[in-house]
């Protein structure tokens, strides 16, 4: 399954197109493709570099419970959303740090720069973890993933929990072809420090298996792309497990798919790796709802993959 992937990124190596984008950082992009992943099959979780699960369980969890601040995140030793956060204090009237004018562009250029980056973020995310006052301002990120699924607000001030619903269409109407939950809002794509980039996924039942396709707007397909693979697959057993299902098929759809100019070297390294044996996901088969799951109760076996591979954020 994990040929998938490396065949995208050699696709679009070979055939994508260099292009300017928002981070001034330069991308080699195509536009539409598709993955599958036979969940039956393994976990997928890339073997050609180290992926942190720990971090996509994080994040997933973090969604689920409707969170926008990144305290959670932070509880849980995850920082890939600190930088968006970071960035909303700066622009601020009460930041009289350092000059962090295109700090994500500057900090990669740049070691001294770099160096007063990481200690003024770090300085950031611990007065996140330490001022709960400060947290609800600045660690918020707006009405990012966790509020859209579980707290859309619709124009006449209707709040829908759109994973609840999910789940409940698929117990009681599994045909359904409305089995969809939707991040991009357009309303309030503006209050968001990132608009959604994984934005609308559909649930599929058949023969008892559920299977989920995402459409993805844009895809960071280095860095970002291994995390959402990883993600939706999890998602999908547990929802599966909530209604007693077994999982089918993950199809991930991408508009924008791209690798950055930065990452290209750590691309060409992935690739020349040979793909290992996909691990085995465990659930904690005493928890009955999705809502009920903690960190320890998502586990991997048989994970063994090459090594970690470096590369910059593009924020």
């Amino acid at each position: 399954m994990e040929q998938h992937y490396l065949n995208l990124a050699r696709d679009i190596l070979a055939n994508g197109i260099d292009r300017d984008d928002r981070t001034h950082t330069g991308t080699r992009s195509v536009f539409g493709r598709q993955m599958r992943f036979n969940l039956q099959e393994g976990f997928p979780l890339l073997t050609t570099k180290r992926v942190p699960f720990g971090l996509i369980k994080s994040e997933l969890l973090w969604f689920l419970r409707g969170e926008t601040n990144i305290k959670f995140l932070l509880e849980h030793n995850n920082h890939i959303w600190d930088e968006w956060a970071f960035e909303r204090f700066v622009e601020s009237e009460d930041y009289h740090g350092p000059d962090m004018t295109n700090f994500g562009r500057r900090a990669q250029e740049d070691e001294d720069f770099n160096a007063v980056y990481q200690a003024t973020l770090k300085s950031f995310t611990d007065q996140i973890l330490t001022d709960e006052a400060f947290a609800d301002i600045y660690g918020d990120l707006g009405h990012v993933y966790g509020a859209q699924w579980r707290s859309w607000r619709g124009a006449d001030g209707q709040v829908v929990d759109q994973i609840q619903q999910v789940i409940d269409q698929i117990k009681h109407n599994p045909n359904s072809r409305r089995l969809i939950v939707s991040a991009w809002n357009p309303a309030e794509v503006d209050e968001m420090a990132l608009p959604p980039c994984h934005a609308f996924f559909q649930f599929y039942v058949a023969d008892g298996k559920l299977s989920c396709q995402l459409y993805q707007r844009s895809g960071d397909v280095f860095l970002g792309v291994p995390f959402n693979i990883a993600s939706y697959a999890l998602l999908t057993h547990l929802i599966a497990h909530e209604t007693g299902l077994d999982v089918g098929e993950f199809v991930h759809t991408l508009g924008d798919a791209h690798i950055y100019h930065n990452h290209f070297d750590q691309i060409q390294l992935q690739l020349s790796r040979e793909s290992r044996a996909l691990p085995t996901l465990r659930l904690n088969m005493e928890k009955s709802s999705v809502f009920e799951f903690e960190m320890d109760d998502i586990q991997l076996e048989n994970y063994n993959p090459h090594g970690r591979i470096k590369a910059p954020v593009a924020v």
